[in-house]
């Protein structure tokens, strides 16, 4: 089976990528490794969380139709997952034409070449952030969500909406996978747990929105990996699933755990709500239990202790603390 992975150079690409070829899947790995954070991460994924494993890499804008038609054509994939998007909430408040550029534009790309180039199976990257103002706990995918906050919710949110188009219309077999606050190894330098760890590091202040009051369902990567290739391997015609540990967790929990295992107690700066973000998220995984067979096992203490040890063994090589 040939698969693509778009932003297979990404924190939760690699991680499906890895996972995939241990399987012994043939995986072409696209991504076009943007400056949003700093490539030589996406590039030390590649050249050592994935070394030695046999993905070929394309260096693909997912906004560059042609050049994506091209790839679809040679290629004649049997999957496509879609990881590829420009990420983070608060990014979007300031360059909010990047992300219907990416999100919007790039998305429909896919959707074009999956139709024209023998209809593979997709199964795409969606987010808790679709959820918005929703104040019923936990999130169910039976949930309206007519009310996102963010401009990335939004886009992320179209996403869905256009998949179920082209299935409607052109019998496109589309998986969107909701996921909830993803942390671990090799994971994005904007993220909190990483934030939080440099901050730590340099002895400077943590920043806590919301005072501190602010609970998430977080979610270690390779759940999240084993969720994605499940429904890789269980095309469904049209489905929108939770992805998450389904337990929430108070941030101030979260952070005395990363303490813990750095050994250090960090400073800590108390700030406002953010624009764009939401007091708590919390997910019923009811439907990926039934449909996936998902079935999440990394605590919060042990993904964290991984994400420390990591982040010790890697800080000076990836001059971590830069980026």
């Amino acid at each position: 089976m040939k698969i693509l992975v778009t932003g297979g150079a990404g924190f939760i690409g690699s991680h499906v990528t890895k996972k995939l070829i241990k399987q012994g899947r043939d995986v072409v790995l696209l991504d076009n490794f943007n400056p949003y954070y700093s490539p030589r991460l996406k590039e030390a994924r590649i050249s050592i969380f994935l070394k030695n494993l046999p993905a070929k890499i394309e260096h693909i804008d997912i906004t560059n139709i042609e050049s994506l038609r091209a790839l679809f054509a040679k290629e004649k994939f049997d999957r496509v997952c879609h990881l590829a998007a420009q990420a983070g909430v608060r990014y979007s408040l300031e360059h909010p034409e990047v992300y219907v550029e990416s999100n919007v534009k790039g998305f429909l790309n896919i959707l074009e070449c999956i139709r024209h180039f023998g209809k593979p199976p997709l199964v795409y990257a969606s987010t808790s952030s679709v959820y918005g103002a929703n104040t019923k706990l936990p999130f169910s995918e039976e949930d309206r969500v007519n009310k996102p906050i963010s401009l990335y919710a939004a886009t992320k949110r179209a996403n869905e909406l256009m998949a179920f188009n082209y299935h409607h219309l052109f019998g496109t077999k589309a998986t969107g996978l909701r996921f909830f606050t993803v942390y671990g190894p090799w994971g994005r330098p904007d993220m909190a747990l990483f934030l939080f760890a440099s901050a730590i590091e340099k002895d400077e202040p943590i920043k806590l929105f919301n005072g501190g009051n602010m609970k998430r369902d977080f979610t270690y990567v390779t759940d999240i990996a084993d969720g994605v290739v499940a429904a890789l391997e269980n095309p469904f015609e049209y489905e929108i699933i939770n992805l998450a540990r389904g337990e929430q967790q108070q941030l101030t929990d979260y952070v005395a755990a990363l303490e813990r295992h750095i050994g250090k107690v960090a400073k800590k700066e108390m700030l406002p709500m953010q624009a764009g973000d939401v007091p708590a998220t919390s997910a019923d995984i009811s439907k990926a239990k039934r449909l996936l067979w998902y079935n999440p096992k990394v605590s919060i203490d042990e993904g964290i202790k991984n994400f420390v040890d990591w982040y010790e063994e890697y800080k000076e090589k990836l001059k971590l603390n830069d980026l």
